[in-house]
């Protein structure tokens, strides 16, 4: 008897030879504080998971089930001797499109260092944009690099640059297991971060005294932000409420937010997206947030948390977290901010380049 293959009786789709390219500032995953090579790491081990062919170029203390291409020793924020970022970065790139005819598609996540190569490279690339694009000089970059594929972490974070080719909006996801619910929070609000002008740190522990409330700030203090710290934050760490903890690692985030009534997220800038919010949801714990950049996306105002517009409403806010049900928090990042729906997203894109 002849077998008919009937439209939805398809055949599994091939498995992708995937470079994934990392920033080399930080192993993939980081030892401590590292957005963009989290998340990183997490795709790759997704895409892994997933019988994709992924090789990974990052520094050499990455860990990864990808086959890994070591390019520098180690990270080049933990190297004592201060190596010269943009050699390191630029020999990466000699490695990766030496060999690019090897993969079916290239993802870039060092922002805009490669296009030139890029664009003279026969096997499709796609761009992630981690940082924030409202910078002027950014506008004549993409105006001249349009035929580069883009993706963008929020919405709100491609407004200022409307006219590049932008392919799709993938929101950053976290390995389903990698953080537990905890129903029953301690007495404390937490700040995960860094200590920057445009985090509010400051915000944080304004909202924690009036509260009357613990804070507990683990955060990073990079040396572009030394001087900000010394001359505006050291002295508010006086205070009895105001615990620093200091920068902490994957093993101990879980339960640092996990044991919080609040996550604080009192930003001044506009956030490409805010991984910290979905790493609080994975725990259960609800998020304070000003209204700016990503967080109107990500947040769900009265289910995840509140979404607040100054101080006054931060503070009422926080009194009233009570009223956030913890377990809907954990549903919410299980229905939209795992790894595995990222990385699904991101095939996607992959498929339709090549």
């Amino acid at each position: 008897m002849r077998c008919l293959l009937l439209p939805w009786m398809t055949l599994k789709t091939p498995a992708l030879r995937i470079a994934q390219v990392a920033p080399l500032f930080e192993s993939v995953p980081p030892q401590g504080y590292g957005g963009t090579e989290r998340i990183v790491s997490y795709l790759t081990e997704a895409l892994v998971e997933a019988g994709h062919e992924v090789t990974l170029f990052a520094s050499g203390d990455s860990v990864t089930r990808a086959r890994l291409v070591p390019v520098v020793e180690q990270s080049l924020r933990l190297d004592c001797r201060r190596p010269d970022w943009l050699v390191w970065h630029t020999l990466m790139l000699e490695r990766l499109f030496a060999t690019a005819e090897q993969f079916d598609v290239i993802h870039f996540h060092v922002d805009f260092l490669h296009f030139p190569l890029a664009r003279r490279c026969a096997t499709p690339s796609v761009t992630t944009l981690h940082g924030r694009l409202d910078l002027p000089d950014l506008a004549p970059l993409y105006r001249e690099f349009t035929d580069l594929a883009l993706v963008s972490i929020s919405d709100s974070q491609r407004k200022p640059l409307a006219g590049a080719n932008w392919r799709a909006t993938v929101h950053h996801g976290l390995p389903e297991q990698l953080h537990r619910l905890q129903p029953e929070p301690g007495d404390y609000f937490a700040f995960l971060g860094r200590i920057s002008p445009e985090k509010r740190v400051d915000r944080a522990i304004e909202i924690a005294i009036a509260c009357g409330v613990p804070l507990r700030i683990a955060a990073k203090i990079d040396d572009v932000d030394r001087v900000y710290f010394d001359t505006h934050i050291r002295a508010l760490f006086d205070h009895p409420l105001i615990e620093f903890v200091g920068e902490i690692d994957e093993a101990r985030k879980s339960a640092f937010l996990g044991g919080a009534r609040a996550l604080l997220f009192p930003i001044d800038w506009p956030e490409p997206f805010g991984i910290v919010m979905i790493e609080a949801f994975a725990c259960g714990t609800p998020v304070v947030a000003y209204s700016g950049g990503s967080v109107d996306e990500v947040m769900d105002h009265g289910v995840t948390g509140f979404v607040v517009r100054d101080q006054q409403e931060a503070i009422a806010a926080a009194r009233g977290i009570a009223t956030i049900d913890r377990r809907r928090c954990r549903e919410v990042f299980a229905e939209r901010y795992t790894a595995a729906r990222m990385a699904a997203d991101y095939v996607a894109v992959y498929r339709s380049l090549a």
